[in-house]
């Protein structure tokens, strides 16, 4: 159980329930492409906000597999690269991109609008993306989750998954291990494989 105002980490069965309710919605690209960025780059909602189309794509409009994040983007001015791998990101990405190429009938998009676009066509600020966040986990019936909950769980499944603590605190853009280490919640079966090597 995460600790009182930590935001829920959520597991595999929560994270593709709300992706499915999350696919019936208006705008349900977007929708989508938000939650894979959340939960597959662990992004806060200010730097999911501040992307444009620029920071994403080259210059031929492919999708780029390294971002750099400004020190404006960030938490605490702190510039970090960000790694567009995963196969079910990078579709996410390309099937919101098509779509808002598509709303041009054969316009091209300036390199230079926000990649997310809100319901007005503009910007979203960074508390109007935790409200869409909110929305998200309430239609869900998700309890505890907000906007940083794909944060902490990427940080956990990156953990869980054998990463080293500093490479974790690199990939979260923190200024020390001691707050990468408050947003990984403790996996009780990882816990109990740890504790049966105790002996020799």
């Amino acid at each position: 159980m995460p600790r009182q105002g930590k935001a829920k980490v959520l597991d595999k069965k929560a994270f593709e329930w709300t992706l499915a309710v999350v696919q019936k919605t208006v705008n349900a690209k977007r929708n989508i492409a938000l939650l894979y960025c959340s939960f597959g780059l662990g992004l806060r909602a200010k730097e999911l906000a501040s992307l444009r189309l620029s920071d994403v794509l080259d210059y031929d409009g492919q999708l780029l597999y390294e971002v750099n994040l400004m020190r404006h983007m960030t938490k605490g001015n702190k510039q970090r690269t960000i790694y567009l791998n995963n196969k079910k990101l990078r579709k996410a990405l390309e099937d919101y991109i098509a779509e808002r190429n598509a709303e041009m009938k054969g316009f091209k998009l300036e390199r230079d609008i926000p990649l997310f676009k809100s319901q007005k066509g503009g910007a979203f600020s960074p508390n109007a993306m935790q409200q869409v966040f909110a929305k998200f986990y309430r239609d869900s019936g998700i309890l505890g989750a907000s906007s940083h909950s794909g944060r902490r769980t990427f940080a956990t499944n990156l953990d869980d998954n054998g990463a080293s603590l500093k490479a974790v605190q690199k990939l979260m853009g923190h200024s020390s291990i001691k707050m990468t280490a408050e947003y990984i919640e403790d996996n009780p079966n990882k816990l109990k494989k740890i504790a049966e090597g105790a002996l020799w």
